[in-house]
């Protein structure tokens, strides 16, 4: 299945008319203001006492680049020096840091290890942001810095193999993955024994300097999962109210144990029903969906029609945010897992994926609507967005439209820092965009993980273009195609 490339799009009125075929209510600017427009604004409202100086956040990443004992290497730190190196001044979580070692969802995640010298490692992560910024010609008193806190629940992969922690019984993904449907669910204890973890590891990220944390509600892992545990009996399930008990649990908690610490959540704000590839095609298709309507199992979806958004529990959610002074949300949607073309616009699947069923700027539009929706009911939160990277080099134009009209205050990046981390400085500078680095989504940062190496641009950056790993990851996109 092809569909227009936006690299081949050569001019303005071709994007314009490009994207007004899939979205005639997205829009782009015509011309860029640089650090003197709305994109090197700062933020009205303070996040742990400053301002961010820009609205360039960073996303966070796994790398699987640490050791076994959960500490950075060499690779981890080049990677968080040019988040640093990027100019924006948010950096949101810079990695996705496990709670506790079962709840990595890999050997080499970075987490909370008592054997280790954590603290250290959180450390020398923080001053490579830094350094970057500084060999930048940048200051820090603008620059907000926070660590994501995870655990990986049904996705986690401690030693390699999926050792899933469960919050219920899964009919859909359960099958997807080779779960055993017979496999005891967490129970109320180590639920709560987990929610002390992340306390835990709150108070490490504040002991490094960390300005805040991101309790993850996102992608399938542990606490989005909650999120859906409709069938799940017993005070952690049920209703709204048992669904969010673990979450608002932490949440009170870090206010007791870390005050001063501020607090934001990444969460797939809308879920879907997982897709699958066809058997010959490979394009992904929610197969099943029949069997299992009405769909109980995900989270901000019809139940009726799983494939559409229905905000009413993410409107709910925002408001428990609300009432906990927490105005800080990154806006994702879907799964890495089972829907990557939702989760992560890409031209090109991961090893592990499927042929996009609809045009991946489609999937753009949709991140680009649904933060619109949240920042629409809650104007006084700060909103980041997702999905920016398909755009390519027309990404600076859309995201500066969507700042100026009010829709978003925060410009998410993530695939795009791996192979062009300085894009956001460029862009601030009024400098022309290095067209080689700008970001194809051919989804090598994910293949490579997924078949247990590290992850990086192989394509583009040469600092892993030169490694074995990057003929092994361009073999494996070989065959797909």
């Amino acid at each position: 299945m092809r569909f227009r490339s936006l690299g081949a799009t050569k001019d303005m009125q071709a994007f314009r008319q490009h994207l007004e075929s899939i979205d005639d209510q997205i829009g782009c600017v015509e011309s860029l203001s640089g650090s003197a427009g709305p994109m090197g604004s700062p933020t009205v409202i303070p996040i742990a006492g400053k301002r961010a100086g820009n609205r360039f956040a960073i996303h966070p990443m796994e790398g699987w680049d640490g050791t076994q004992d959960g500490t950075p290497t060499d690779h981890t730190l080049r990677r968080w020096r040019n988040f640093g190196r990027s100019g924006a001044k948010l950096i949101w979580g810079g990695e996705a840091f496990a709670v506790r070692e079962d709840g990595r969802a890999n050997p080499n995640q970075l987490f909370r290890n008592p054997g280790a010298d954590t603290a250290r490692g959180l450390e020398n992560l923080r001053n490579e942001i830094l350094a970057g910024h500084e060999e930048q010609g940048l200051q820090h008193h603008d620059l907000v810095i926070g660590l994501q806190l995870t655990h990986s629940g049904r996705f986690a992969r401690p030693y390699g193999s999926l050792q899933p922690k469960r919050i219920y019984a899964h009919p859909v993904l359960d099958q997807r993955f080779g779960v055993n449907p017979d496999l005891p669910t967490l129970t109320d204890g180590e639920l709560e024994a987990i929610g002390e973890d992340f306390v835990e590891a709150a108070k490490l990220a504040q002991e490094t300097g960390f300005d805040f944390v991101d309790v993850k509600c996102c992608h399938g892992y542990l606490l989005h999962e909650c999120l859906s545990a409709r069938t799940r009996n017993g005070a952690y399930g049920g209703d709204f109210e048992g669904r969010t008990k673990l979450f608002r649990a932490i949440v009170d908690e870090l206010r007791t144990e870390c005050p001063g610490l501020a607090i934001g959540v990444r969460i797939s704000i809308s879920d879907m029903y997982p897709f699958t590839p066809h058997p010959e095609s490979r394009v992904g298709e929610p197969f099943g969906v029949a069997d299992h309507l009405p769909y109980r199992h995900g989270f901000g979806l019809d139940p009726n029609h799983p494939q559409e958004a229905e905000l009413t529990e993410p409107f709910a959610f925002l408001s428990l945010l609300h009432e906990r002074n927490i105005s800080l949300v990154n806006v994702s949607l879907g799964s890495p897992y089972y829907t990557p073309h939702i989760q992560r616009p890409a031209a090109f699947p991961p090893s592990d994926g499927y042929v996009p069923p609809e045009d991946p700027l489609a999937g753009v539009a949709r991140h680009l609507r649904v933060v619109r929706a949240c920042k629409r009911a809650f104007p006084t939160m700060l909103f980041v967005g997702s999905g920016y990277s398909y755009l390519q080099d027309w990404l600076p134009y859309v995201a500066e439209h969507e700042v100026t009209e009010g829709h978003v205050d925060f410009v998410g990046l993530g695939r795009m820092v791996l192979s062009y981390p300085d894009m956001p400085l460029d862009i601030l500078r009024g400098r022309p965009l290095e067209r080689k680095r700008i970001c194809r989504t051919f989804s090598d940062c994910t293949t490579a993980p997924r078949n247990n190496m590290i992850s990086g641009c192989f394509p583009l950056d040469p600092y892993y273009k030169q490694m074995l790993e990057a003929r092994q990851v361009k073999k494996l996109r070989r065959s797909q195609s």
